[in-house]
């Protein structure tokens, strides 16, 4: 009786192997005089990630947040923060490894982004601005129909 030996697939595997800023600023173009305006500024909230392979087993995710608030015309401060992470990944299938690094290296990496937000404000002097959470995966699919279209 003879067994046909066949090659096991590799486990897969994932791990965060760094977490780090990558790009963080705020500008208050107005000066002191932005602190003097009554009104409470309207906030607008940009989001996008963004993954790329730079070793076998090695990728950057990164997640990019602007936060603008305006008041009128007139901008009362630019918030950015670029966070990003190293994963390693192997032995994932090609078809697992776009949603883990569109939605689950995105997710990991959200909070963080939403906590450099908030500290960042508020060092400029603003109320924290708390940003809500999102579902990484919806924008995962809507990009996707996008494509598709």
């Amino acid at each position: 009786m003879t067994e046909s030996a066949t090659p096991a697939a590799p486990a897969a595997t994932f791990r965060i192997e760094k977490l780090y800023v990558k790009d963080l600023s705020l500008e208050v173009p107005g000066g002191p005089e932005t602190f003097a305006q009554p009104d409470s500024p309207q906030l607008e909230v940009q989001m996008s990630s963004e993954a790329r392979q730079f070793t076998e087993e090695l990728y950057e995710v990164v997640v990019n947040v602007t936060v603008s608030a305006r008041s009128g015309e007139k901008t009362v401060f630019l918030a950015e923060v670029a966070q990003a992470g190293i994963f390693a990944v192997s032995g994932v299938p090609q078809s697992d490894l776009e949603p883990l690094l569109g939605i689950g290296c995105p997710t990991i990496l959200y909070p963080y982004a939403r906590e450099a937000i908030s500290d960042l404000v508020t060092r400029g002097g603003f109320p924290p601005v708390v940003l809500a959470p999102v579902s990484f995966e919806q924008l995962y699919l809507e990009r996707r129909q996008g494509e598709a279209q």
